[in-house]
């Protein structure tokens, strides 16, 4: 039997580092220079917070990449609203950059992008209050060593920010949970007559959609307690190539896969088969076009890229071809086997097929 070292957490043995690790020299170089204002609690002022989001320069010259690419006013109000007594929702349809968002906004304010929470159809209320260690519980009754504290419990504990991921898939009595946390700021623990009280630098970040299934609306009473920001889809071609080419050279580097040129013509290809699906519209504006029943999200372009580059690396000579995204670009159309075959069926023998220098993507499409 193998032993797994658990405490092996070195770079080389992780997949993905934390984004206060893998950004560690940013946060740093921002940190150094910073000489504006910190809210209580906070490792950076506001603005070298939306510096680091957006990229740009540190004081002493260290470049700071772009973490997310899009509407400068709407990052900024996402971070003013953590300095406020009101928690942030990130709404926007799948693959509009949340997760990624949240992360990197809970790293620079409290450098632990860690007290995580995630939202399914079965997480239970301990997931946001707290639990018990039966064990010691059965044997020496409530008492503070036996008590499991939840992520929200600890970030209020230490002043930090809690992230929970897909607010609207939990069950709605286990939502409002959150009503008094965000309200009043304190979790009641009665097993122990007392309470936790927030830390200064407490807040809270939760992402939602409201497209996919299994969604359950937030009660009035809870999205009071949030100030929401919705994170759209990327406005223009050129903005979505840039976007799918800087995640899918960083996915790249972990999984140790070669290195495409920015904007490479197998990415312009997906990206555009994206766009002209879900807008129902061709890029030229002459074509209506129907849209399939997914979302076609930026997200699941950078998959289809960073998949069709796996299989170049592996199964091919490291050069990514259009029969290598083929597949899996009717696999993120084609989600209902009938309806969805005929519209991608249509779209290949209307548009791709009769599209200049698209003969190669149209047979490995026909073919996949």
């Amino acid at each position: 039997m193998t032993v797994v070292d658990l405490a092996d957490q070195s770079p080389m043995a992780v997949q993905r580092r934390h984004a206060e690790d893998e950004y560690a020299h940013e946060l740093a170089a921002l940190a150094a220079a910073d000489d504006r204002t910190r809210p209580p609690g906070w490792r950076l002022s506001p603005a070298a917070i939306v510096t680091y989001l957006l990229g740009g320069v540190a004081g002493d010259g260290t470049p700071i990449v772009p973490k997310y690419l899009g509407s400068r006013r709407l990052i900024e109000v996402a971070v003013a609203t953590l300095a406020t007594d009101r928690a942030l929702l990130l709404l926007g349809v799948p693959g509009t950059a949340k997760t990624w968002v949240s992360e990197h906004l809970a790293a620079a304010v409290s450098g632990d992008s860690t007290l995580l929470v995630q939202g399914t159809a079965g997480t239970p209320e301990e997931a946001i209050r707290y639990g018990w260690n039966y064990a010691r519980l059965i044997a020496e009754g409530p008492s503070r060593a036996a008590l499991v504290e939840s992520p929200v419990l600890r970030a209020m504990a230490e002043g930090r920010i809690a992230r929970v991921e897909e607010l609207t898939r939990m069950p709605s009595d286990v939502q409002d949970s959150f009503i008094t946390v965000l309200s009043e700021r304190t979790l009641p623990i009665p097993e122990l007559g007392g309470e936790v009280q927030a830390r200064k630098g407490f807040n809270v970040i939760a992402t939602a959609n409201d497209r996919d299934r299994g969604v359950n609306e937030l009660s009035s009473a809870l999205r009071r307690r949030f100030n929401t920001v919705v994170l759209p889809v990327p406005a223009g071609m050129e903005e979505e190539i840039d976007i799918v080419s800087r995640r899918v050279a960083q996915l790249g580097r972990a999984l140790e896969l070669p290195e495409l040129p920015p904007g490479a013509d197998e990415i312009r290809r997906v990206v555009t088969v994206f766009r002209e699906l879900r807008n129902g519209l061709t890029e030229d504006g002459r074509t209506k076009l129907k849209s399939p029943s997914g979302t076609l999200s930026t997200a699941e372009a950078i998959s289809v890229v960073t998949n069709g580059l796996a299989l170049a690396t592996h199964f091919g000579d490291g050069t990514l071809r259009a029969v290598d995204v083929a597949a899996g670009i009717v696999g993120s159309v084609v989600k209902d086997p009938v309806s969805d075959q005929v519209i991608w069926r249509e779209y290949l023998e209307t548009v791709v097929r009769e599209r200049d220098g698209w003969r190669d993507f149209y047979r490995a499409a026909r073919d996949a």
